[in-house]
């Protein structure tokens, strides 16, 4: 099939590679325009940029999709469907009426729950047991459109959010590869009203660690924002980036140390995995610890 591709970031980049192994023709690559980034500062491309070149793929980075003439170029392409995975624009509807079959998107969460930017904190966060990924037809409206297919899997007990964006990165892969050798044979299902939540983005407020809370919701932040932006707590005076927890059945004043890297929560306590301090990498808590002393009480 020629295909139109538009995404991103690195969880776009393996569906680009499935889509090149199942034999599918790339008329163009769309992604955001490079960002500076690093010390310094200077333009880099995004992941599935420098992937489309390394491919020899034609590759576009339109700030936006609203003028004609970006509108025409796209039509021009003559695409049969176009694959949209973290694109990062929204798509006006003479783009998503170009091509003959539609645009695909594929979506990390079992739809209707969790529409919106960060479906895989937000599940992890909230403590869902499952999710997954949806192909979903584009519309006009955010994540509303009807569901062609859908892959489940379990969230693990103390996966973190990047953990699990991987394995979701490598099913949506599949899934759509599986999706667009049946086209024809795939109903399109409305999602149901009932259920409907949104995964707003991630708020910097967010990441600061409240050990007066319960031990679970505090393990959930810490796997959620992990690795980026990474909850954090003070140590110290030091800033310390929390990326690996699981609750624990101990008991302390919040924010003491109880041993370890175990922290008391307002009920239960948490305990500490994998940690990062400022400048450095990221490390699991008993290397963690041989190169910092922690203080008494956390977050003080």
């Amino acid at each position: 099939m020629r295909l139109v591709f538009m995404g991103t970031p690195d969880f776009s980049v393996p569906v680009l590679d499935a889509l090149v192994e199942a034999g599918h023709e790339i008329a163009c690559v769309y992604c955001q325009p490079p960002r500076p980034a690093g010390r310094g500062k200077k333009d880099r491309p995004s992941p599935v940029q420098a992937r489309a070149e390394s491919l020899g793929l034609k590759v576009r980075h339109p700030e936006r999709l609203k003028c004609a003439e970006e509108q025409e170029a796209f039509a021009a392409l003559g695409a049969e469907a176009a694959v949209v995975v973290a694109y990062g624009l929204i798509l006006p509807q003479p783009v998503l009426d170009a091509p003959a079959r539609g645009c695909l998107n594929i979506h990390a969460s079992l739809l209707p729950r969790w529409r919106g930017a960060a479906p895989i904190q937000r599940a992890v966060m909230e403590g869902d047991d499952r999710t997954g990924v949806c192909i979903m037809q584009m519309e006009a409206g955010l994540d509303t459109g009807p569901v062609l297919l859908r892959r489940e899997t379990p969230i693990g007990a103390e996966e973190t959010a990047g953990e699990l964006h991987d394995r979701l990165s490598a099913l949506g892969a599949e899934a759509v590869v599986d999706a667009l050798s049946r086209l024809d044979m795939l109903v399109p299902e409305p999602q149901p009203e009932a259920g409907i939540t949104y995964a707003g983005k991630i708020d910097k407020a967010e990441a600061r660690i409240d050990w007066a809370r319960p031990a679970e919701d505090v393990a959930r932040q810490i796997r959620g924002l992990s690795p980026f932006p990474g909850a954090w707590t003070e140590a110290g005076g030091q800033r310390i980036k929390l990326l690996g927890a699981r609750a624990v059945d101990r008991s302390g004043v919040p924010g003491t140390v109880l041993e370890g890297f175990t922290v008391a929560c307002g009920s239960g306590a948490v305990e500490i995995t994998r940690a990062q301090r400022a400048g450095k990498g990221a490390q699991d808590a008993g290397t963690f610890l041989l190169g910092m002393r922690l203080p008494e009480v956390l977050g003080a």
